[in-house]
């Protein structure tokens, strides 16, 4: 007998880096904070190296306008001389929560990031792969790819003349 399951009601898929059919839904993550086995290449990423998945999400998140290394290079030095990098990221967990309208999820942001960083530096790379953002590829790689299906009349040489 063939069940008959919603396909809503399944998990994304992150076998590609991207989920098959993304099920975005206002006010809510797409993933739960201890989900990072969903997402196994990101969850080694974010383990051995959590500068490197910080400043992927923090390049995205500021729309280009933080470079990865940067961000990655100063969570780093923040980690190695403080120990303290999660009042750094923590802030990029506000944003992403803004520009998505997700609930501060299952305690303050800050806190979170205290207690549980890897975590949810993992929950908040799952969650722009989920809404179609590759945050490997940075913020001019998703422009260029989501850019790609848009095609430019032709432009003659010169200017135009009537």
């Amino acid at each position: 007998m063939k069940s008959s399951t919603n396909p809503i009601d399944q998990p994304p898929q992150y076998a590609t880096g991207i989920p098959a059919q993304p099920n975005i839904s206002a006010g809510e993550w797409s993933t739960g904070l201890c989900d990072c086995t969903s997402d196994l290449p990101n969850c080694c990423l974010t383990c051995w190296c959590p500068c490197i998945s910080f400043g992927r999400i923090a390049e995205v998140v500021d729309k280009g306008t933080t470079s990865c290394g940067v961000a990655g290079a100063l969570y780093s030095v923040l980690c190695l001389f403080t120990g303290c990098e999660c009042i750094y990221s923590f802030m990029y967990r506000s944003k992403l929560r803004q520009q998505y309208m997700l609930p501060e999820q299952p305690c303050n942001d800050c806190l979170l990031h205290c207690c549980c960083e890897l975590c949810a530096l993992c929950q908040e790379y799952r969650e722009l792969k989920y809404r179609g953002i590759d945050p490997a590829l940075g913020w001019q790689g998703n422009m260029q790819t989501q850019n790609q299906g848009v095609v430019m009349p032709p432009l003659g040489p010169g200017e135009m003349r009537r």
